[in-house]
């Protein structure tokens, strides 16, 4: 009989969302438990988005996504000093070509004034080639949003949550949730059989929200999942735009972009392809190719002969269009946050305050922990350091010394760091989000080999047993 352990507040999904309000949380004395089907956090749309901070123009005056975007940008790039996430604050331009779109821009500059965005103006097609001269000679006018940023999501996942486990959070990962029952307490109960118990339970499970929900009795509404392809350039194409690149928006989002990652490289697309399941991560030969031309037509110089990588991420969207954040009206005690997509990673930091303002309202008491710490130690990346910090590391630890993946210069002490610090990697793409080690040009053609070896060597996890990215993606096959 598994030991059933009880916290006050449950939270199911450890993305961005669930890990921001995880951290929020642990401000107050609380005990706080994040559940997590995969055996990683950040495993859904966290991975695989454009990682970009939007301004807060585009939403509907009104609207949860235009309040919480617009207040939530300066929160966020507070927080991503805080948890030493990498980012940039690099600006926007979305591009207009020929009249009817400057229209368009005009309108989004008013409702981005509604909206609170600061400093937004229009700019002629010349004033954009002189901000960035790859753009096509085809534009006709810009508009500027400068609070705009790049940050890496998954970063800012692994970071928050690890933030609040410093302070005292709990992680429980492979737990896919296969029921739960309201009594007094939420019992939540595991596929492996595993149980926990919390006085509230928040829904943040992403593309599974609404599966969620109806488990937990509250099935109101439903998550329409949305596929958006991507092609990811080598850092050789990093420098052809400095701001991220938008067209007009349409009624499927905002289009496909073009920009320049917080690590270096550039990234095009998304499409943004309805799909029927919230875990279908398939690329396409139509989709990476629609892709590619769309791009070209903003900055035509992309040169897509220097693609590593092409991906797939899936938005969580909802027929009402806008953010789900709101107390049961059925279920006492349970919180949704669903229905994030765009601009979520935006406004992340605001959704989490919001939902423990819900909380608060909902019977949760919030006492300050005076011991909470909102700093996350700099993970000290080889790559960044001058040659008398790399020196100063190698005498202190030899293991700086030794240098694993040769692409994105990964030496063995970050990864051996990455398998110890919260929340530890524990498998080769775990390692790859906290250290990059294979998101280089190879893509771990190299250095794969060599993570594994470490990953047994700290854990003692024999190398028949590791994995990729958790359940049966096993790297290497065993002998009948």
């Amino acid at each position: 009989m598994n030991q059933i352990n009880h916290y006050d507040v449950l939270i199911a999904g450890a993305g961005v969302t669930g890990g921001l309000l995880a951290r929020e949380l642990t401000r107050y004395r609380l005990s706080v438990c994040v559940l997590e089907k995969e055996n990683d956090v950040a495993m859904g749309a966290s991975k695989a988005n454009s990682g970009i901070i939007h301004g807060g123009f585009d939403p509907e005056p009104g609207t949860l996504k235009a309040k919480l975007n617009a207040k939530g940008v300066p929160m966020l790039y507070e927080t991503l000093r805080e948890l030493h996430v990498p980012h940039k604050n690099n600006g926007s331009l979305v591009l207009a070509f020929g009249k009817e779109e400057e229209k368009t821009l005009a309108l989004l500059l008013e409702r981005g004034q509604k909206n609170g965005v600061p400093d937004l103006r229009l700019l002629s097609g010349d004033e954009a080639r002189a901000l960035e001269p790859n753009l096509s000679s085809e534009v006709t006018g810009a508009l500027l949003a400068p609070s705009a940023g790049i940050v890496s999501p998954y970063e800012l996942a692994i970071a928050a949550i690890g933030n609040a486990m410093d302070n005292g959070a709990t992680l429980l990962r492979n737990f896919a949730v296969t029921a739960i029952e309201k009594t007094d307490r939420f019992t939540v109960t595991a596929a492996d059989g595993r149980q926990v118990t919390g006085r509230y339970f928040v829904n943040c499970a992403g593309g599974f929200a609404d599966r969620i929900a109806e488990m937990a009795g509250d099935g109101f509404f439903t998550i329409l999942p949305r596929a958006g392809e991507y092609l990811l350039l080598d850092k050789a194409e990093g420098a052809a735009v400095s701001h991220t690149i938008f067209q007009v928006p349409t009624k499927n989002g905002k289009g496909v972009l073009v920009t320049p990652t917080a690590d270096g490289n550039l990234l095009l697309g998304p499409t943004a392809v309805p799909v029927d399941d919230p875990a279908d991560t398939a690329t396409t030969a139509p989709g990476l190719e629609t892709v590619a031309t769309l791009a070209r037509k903003s900055v035509p110089s992309v040169n897509t002969r220097n693609v590593i990588t092409s991906f797939a991420g899936v938005r969580a969207s909802e027929k009402g269009g806008d953010f789900i954040l709101r107390a049961s009206e059925k279920i006492p005690g349970l919180v949704h946050a669903a229905a994030i997509d765009s601009p979520g990673l935006s406004s992340c930091v605001a959704i989490a305050r919001y939902v423990v303002n819900i909380l608060k309202e909902q019977g949760l008491i919030l006492t300050e922990n005076p011991d909470f710490n909102p700093i996350r130690e700099d993970v000290h990346a080889f790559r960044h350091m001058n040659d008398r910090e790399r020196d100063g590391y190698i005498k202190a630890n030899p293991a700086y010394g030794r240098i694993i993946c040769r692409c994105e210069t990964v030496s063995e002490g970050e990864i051996v760091d990455a398998l110890h610090r919260n929340p530890p990697a524990l498998d080769v793409d775990g390692v790859k989000r906290r250290t990059r080690s294979g998101m280089g040009r190879c893509q771990g053609g190299f250095c794969a080999p060599y993570v594994m070896r470490l990953i047994a060597r700290e854990t003692g996890l024999p190398m028949q047993k590791i994995t990729k990215k958790g359940g049966a993606s096993r790297m290497l096959t065993e002998e009948e």
